[in-house]
């Protein structure tokens, strides 16, 4: 048994985790990055709620939630953002929560809609749109106005989403029960797509520590193969200069960059854009011994142990003007 081999192991008792995890980290993170990571993996992760703006102003909701103990910090990222250093009351029960004021959601979930930036002149689609964390974020972003077709192809994820929208007060959206791999049946074109793909959600075992040994190499492989389909499904409704923003909160290239190469290799009408913020850090370009396009540097990765969130992947695309 090699050094490396030795080592995976023993990371992988120690932590918790299925080998195939750990050897796959050391690929593309390297030995100290991946121990960065595991034990970041294990310390607790602060809440975040995003205010809704559309109810209420961020300085208006800070003073309600203070006057009842919590203490708030704002980030810089996302001026109506708040991180709970203190928690007083159960965040998903208080009268403001009930009241639609905000939405208990990670900074890093908050970053695909804000990357985005809809307007309220733009036909926007969320393909995979339950249960509403993003989907309530682009109505916000979008004052309420515009279009908002919101599709999912889980019938019974289809009340939450629901529920959700009508916490918030969103008034511009349409919801879709269907699987978005058909989208071109909608014979929609879209200025802005959100595709935040299903996943095996490999960055949220900080949030889920059940993830370390749930998911097998063929789960991930299953998501890719539905990623791939959607992704490209997705790229087909985009009007000429239309944008769609890919995201998921894996960190398994297989889900993210790998995905992304593929798919554009197939469809020359397609750029990735740079995002105009550096969130996260560059994606990967070389991966598991293979080259993949350079222009997927404009893609972003966080981490735990780099960013204090869950692993989070966002990559922006857009159709070329033809």
């Amino acid at each position: 048994m090699s050094q490396n081999q030795n080592l995976t192991l023993k990371l992988a008792q120690e932590y918790g985790y299925l080998p195939y995890m750990i050897e796959r980290y050391i690929q593309f993170l390297g030995i100290d990055g991946t121990i960065e990571l595991l034990k970041a993996n294990e310390k607790p992760l602060s809440p975040f709620i995003r205010v809704n703006t559309l109810k209420i102003t961020t300085s208006d909701l800070k003073i309600r939630l203070t006057q009842k103990g919590f203490e708030l910090e704002q980030i810089k990222w996302i001026p109506y953002a708040l991180k709970v250093i203190k928690e007083t009351h159960n965040l998903g029960s208080t009268h403001e929560f009930l009241q639609g004021y905000y939405y208990l959601q990670n900074v890093a979930s908050m970053l695909p809609a804000v990357i985005l930036d809809p307007t309220p002149k733009d036909v926007v689609i969320d393909m995979c749109a339950s249960p509403g964390s993003k989907a309530t974020h682009l109505a916000q972003l979008m004052k309420n106005e515009g279009t908002l077709i919101l599709i999912d192809r889980n019938r019974k994820r289809i009340p939450a989403l629901e529920t959700n929208i009508r916490r918030m007060g969103i008034i511009n959206s349409i919801v879709i029960n269907m699987d978005a791999i058909y989208l071109s049946k909608l014979n929609i074109k879209a200025t802005k797509i959100l595709l935040d793909a299903p996943c095996t959600g490999e960055g949220l075992i900080r949030q889920d520590t059940n993830r370390k040994k749930s998911r097998k190499m063929r789960d991930i492989e299953k998501m890719a193969s539905i990623q791939k389909k959607l992704l490209k499904a997705g790229l087909n409704a985009l009007e000429p200069n239309g944008e769609l923003l890919y995201s998921t909160c894996s960190i398994a290239p297989e889900e993210n960059e790998l995905v992304v190469h593929e798919v554009l290799e197939e469809n020359s009408n397609i750029k990735i854009s740079k995002i105009s913020k550096s969130f996260g850090v560059s994606g990967l370009t070389e991966v598991y011994g293979k080259n993949l396009r350079e222009d997927l540097r404009c893609s972003q990765r966080l981490y735990p142990h780099l960013h204090d969130t869950i692993g989070f992947y966002l990559c922006l695309l857009k159709r070329k003007n033809n």
